[in-house]
C-alpha cells in the first residue's frame, strides 16, 4: 500500500509543489541526490572516484512537454559531457527519452539524442539510455536500435526491468545484439497483466534475465550487463553464476545508487568487482525521491524519522 502511495504521489502535480516546499524533504532528497548543481554533481563523483568506484550521471528531468524544455535538457546533457571531460573524473552519463521531447515528436526526441551521442563519442564516453514506465518500453527501445543500428552509435546502451514479463524476450534479442544493458527490478506502478505483481516473482526473474543474459555466446559477442541491484541475495546469486560459467569480469559490472547501501558498493570493488554508482543530480528531484521511498520500507522510515525529529 505505501509503495503504491508513494508511486501515485511521483505522478502528482498538487503533491510536487507542496512537497518540493518543504526544507525536510529537499534535505532528505539529498542523501540520494548529489546536489542541485552539476558543480556538486562532479564533486560527488570525484570522491566516489577516489574509492574506486566508477559513476553514472543523471541530469534530473523527465516528462517535458515543450520543445523549449526538450532543447535546454539537451544543452545540459551537453555542458556535463563537457565537464566530464574537461575535469578528468571517471563518468558515463544516463538520460530519459521523455525528458528529450519524446512526449512531443518523437523525431525531436531522436535528433536531441544523437546530439548527446555524438558529443559523447567526441569526448570518448557513454549514454545509457533509462527505461521509463512500460507505456514507453516498444518506443524506447525503437530509439536505442535506431541510434545504435541505422545512426552506427556504438556508444550506447539500454535499460530492462525484470518486473515486467515480457523482459525475458527483450534480454534473448539484446543479448544476441551484443548490446550493453542495464537490468533492474523496476521502480514504476504497472498493471498485473504487463508486471509481476509479487517481489518473489520479481526477484527469481531478475537472476534468470541475469543467467540468461551473460552466456558465452553472448559474451563473445560483446554482450555487457549491469546488474543493478541493492538486493545481497540477487548480488550472491549473480557472482555465483558468474563463478560457476567462468564469465568474464569484462562483460558485467554491479550497479548500485547514490545513497544506498554504500558499504556493499565498497565491499564489492574491495572483493574485486567493477562498481558504479548513478549519481543524479539537479533540481528536478521529485519524481526520483519519490520513487525511492516506494522501492524500500528503509527509505521511508528514515524520511519519517527525520520527520518528527524537527
Amino acid at each position: 500500500m505505501l509503495r503504491s502511495l508513494f508511486l501515485y504521489l511521483a505522478r502528482a502535480g498538487w503533491a510536487k509543489g507542496m512537497i518540493m516546499r518543504i526544507g525536510l524533504a529537499r534535505r532528505t532528497a539529498h542523501r540520494f541526490v548529489a546536489g542541485d548543481t552539476l558543480e556538486e554533481a562532479i564533486a560527488a563523483t570525484r570522491q566516489l572516484n577516489n574509492h574506486g568506484l566508477e559513476v553514472t550521471l543523471d541530469h534530473l528531468g523527465e516528462s517535458v512537454s515543450d520543445e523549449a524544455g526538450a532543447i535546454q535538457a539537451t544543452q545540459d546533457y551537453l555542458e556535463l559531457l563537457d565537464a566530464i571531460a574537461e575535469s578528468g573524473i571517471r563518468a558515463t552519463a544516463s538520460l530519459k527519452l521523455t525528458q528529450l521531447g519524446l512526449d512531443i515528436r518523437k523525431d525531436l526526441c531522436v535528433d536531441n539524442v544523437h546530439k548527446i551521442l555524438k558529443k559523447a563519442k567526441a569526448t570518448g564516453n557513454h549514454i545509457t539510455i533509462d527505461m521509463e514506465s512500460s507505456d514507453y518500453t516498444d518506443v524506447t527501445l525503437d530509439v536505442y536500435r535506431k541510434l545504435r543500428d541505422e545512426h552506427s552509435f556504438d556508444n550506447v546502451g539500454i535499460v530492462i526491468q525484470a518486473y515486467l514479463y515480457r523482459s525475458e524476450s527483450d534480454m534473448k534479442a539484446l543479448a544476441a545484439e551484443g548490446a550493453f544493458v542495464r537490468l533492474c527490478k523496476g521502480a514504476y506502478k504497472e498493471p498485473p497483466d504487463r508486471a509481476f505483481p509479487d517481489k518473489a516473482d520479481v526477484d527469481a526473474n531478475f537472476v534468470h534475465l541475469v543467467e540468461q543474459f551473460l552466456n558465452p555466446e553472448a559474451c563473445a559477442a560483446g554482450a555487457y550487463l549491469g546488474i543493478a541491484t541493492h538486493d545481497e541475495k540477487m548480488i550472491d546469486a549473480s557472482i555465483a553464476h558468474v563463478k560457476q560459467h567462468n564469465v568474464p569480469y569484462e562483460n558485467f559490472e554491479f550497479q548500485m545508487l547514490y545513497g544506498i547501501r554504500s558499504r556493499l558498493q565498497q565491499q564489492l570493488h574491495d572483493d574485486g568487482y567493477k562498481v558504479r554508482v548513478y549519481v543524479p543530480y539537479g533540481t528536478q528531484w521529485y519524481p526520483y525521491f519519490m520513487r525511492r521511498l516506494a522501492e524500500r520500507p528503509a527509505n521511508i522510515i528514515f524520511f519519517i524519522s527525520n520527520f518528527f525529529r524537527r
